[in-house]
């Protein structure tokens, strides 16, 4: 397999030949009606196949309801033609946040999220028309080990891990959540569902992925002494007692998983992970069997991810150019596409009738359609979501029903810098193709990069050899392609 290297490829000649060259076969249909048919996920009937992923914008005001720019960016969204908004992570409980800006939903802020649905369907109706109506899932979360409510590092943690833990400064003897108090975050979660559904949201969304605190849990095998850790059943425990509280107290409100069957490679071994030669592998026996018993709790659709961004950024997300700090992985981004889209493939077809949405399409760039397409045809995945490719081009969907296709100079460009605006502390955005306002805020935070530049260098030396990881290596200047 080649390594690393930008996207290239102008035609769907050049495309086929690197996908030649890197032995992929990627699923290909020019003909994109498949992705504009309607689809059912519960009791919603959805105008199309296409959705808007959670993408972090931390841009809440001060008491965690949704600030302007966050109207702003979930009015263009809607408008832009998607039939699902999967909406970003909103804390359950105020030491859950992963910033200080990050959503949070209380009664006391009800109003403004109110309003943010409101406003996102009024948007939606009066581009689309009467007849297309836009659904909205509300991921709700805590932060874990990755929470910092204050802006200082505040971890909350299910298990140790040597390489997080040290990226975290978390010490060997910090203590674990305990499972009373797992039992309080579950009643947080349905609590914050009840109000969801207050709001006028159609569901919600147990995040359990990228190393989250739930998503931790489901890896937890050397969580002793527990009734959410050490063996399959323990595990996936609380994600299963929490889902079904919110489907007993909330039987209105369609229940949604974000699911991480894949943790990548790392020490020790996560959810979705084996053991090989080559270092930690996909092994989704787990992952497949979660699937299955989720469908029976009644969950409705699951949006399947891959990674821990903490870690290995190009697992979940692959890009062009990592964020300032992080460095180039040895694997072509193709690769890294192909892997979201043969895990989904792998869940789907075990079970059918449960609705999948396929994620790690945005590096595509403006073969994002027959990509897409041609998964939804084969059966690879009942419906396809971009983040970060939504944050560049939120009238994507729009321009693909009018034009039959996409502009691709307005598509994602996979630079990273939104990501680079969420870690210095958001608000983040396109800073690319939405430079108001995003643009100037990127140069306001250059200084804070920096800092954070070298605070995560002396972190990744520090975790380097590590037993059971594969390091990536250092980023280096590349030759410009056309």
């Amino acid at each position: 397999m080649s390594g690393h290297e930008r996207f290239h490829p102008r035609n769907e000649e050049k495309f086929f030949e690197l996908e030649r060259r890197l032995g992929l076969n990627l699923p290909f249909s020019d003909d994109i009606g498949a992705l504009l048919r309607p689809a059912d996920i519960g009791p919603l009937r959805l105008p199309n196949r296409l959705v808007v992923h959670p993408m972090e914008g931390a841009d809440a005001g001060p008491e965690g309801a949704p600030s302007e720019l966050t109207l702003r960016r979930y009015a263009r969204f809607a408008a832009g033609g998607s039939s699902l908004l999967w909406l970003e992570a909103a804390a359950v409980v105020p030491e859950g946040r992963s910033n200080p800006r990050q959503l949070l939903i209380t009664r006391r802020n009800l109003d403004g999220w109110k309003r943010l649905a409101d406003e996102t369907r009024l948007a939606a109706e009066t581009a689309m028309g009467r007849n297309h109506r836009t659904a909205l899932i509300l991921q709700l979360t805590h932060s874990g080990r990755f929470s910092r409510p204050d802006g200082a590092p505040r971890p909350v943690i299910a298990r140790h891990h040597p390489l997080l833990d040290r990226l975290a400064g978390v010490e060997s003897a910090h203590p674990l959540i305990t499972d009373a108090e797992l039992d309080r975050l579950s009643e947080a979660h349905a609590a914050a569902a009840g109000l969801s559904a207050e709001a006028g949201f159609d569901g919600v969304d147990v995040k359990s992925c990228h190393g989250y605190l739930a998503a931790e849990l489901l890896a937890a095998s050397d969580r002793s002494s527990s009734r959410y850790g050490g063996p399959y059943e323990n595990r996936t425990r609380w994600l299963k007692e929490t889902l079904r509280r919110i489907r007993s107290e909330n039987p209105r409100l369609l229940v949604a998983c974000r699911l991480n069957a894949y943790d990548g490679p790392g020490a020790p071994a996560g959810f979705g992970c084996r053991d090989s030669d080559e270092g930690r592998m996909e092994d989704l026996n787990e992952p497949i069997r979660l699937a299955r018993e989720l469908e029976a709790e009644g969950v409705s659709v699951l949006s399947i991810t891959v990674g821990i961004p903490a870690l290995h950024p190009h697992i979940g997300r692959p890009f062009d150019r990592p964020a300032r700090g992080a460095s180039l992985p040895d694997e072509h981004p193709l690769a890294g596409v192909a892997r979201h889209i043969a895990v989904t493939a792998a869940i789907q077809k075990t079970v059918p009738d449960l609705p999948l949405i396929g994620a790690g399409y945005s590096w595509l760039r403006q073969f994002v359609p027959p990509v897409a397409s041609g998964a939804v045809r084969e059966g690879l995945a009942t419906l396809v979501g971009l983040g970060r490719g939504a944050l560049a081009y939120p009238e994507w969907v729009r321009d693909l029903m009018d034009k039959g296709k996409i502009d691709p100079r307005r598509v994602c460009t996979a630079c990273s810098k939104c990501s680079e605006l969420l870690r210095a502390g958001g608000p983040a955005g396109c800073v690319v193709r939405d430079k108001e306002p995003y643009a100037a805020l990127y140069k306001t935070l250059r200084r804070s990069l920096r800092r954070t530049d070298r605070m995560e260098r002396r972190n990744r030396r520090g975790s380097r050899g590590e037993a059971g990881t594969t390091p990536d290596r250092p980023a280096k200047k590349e030759t410009a392609r056309p």
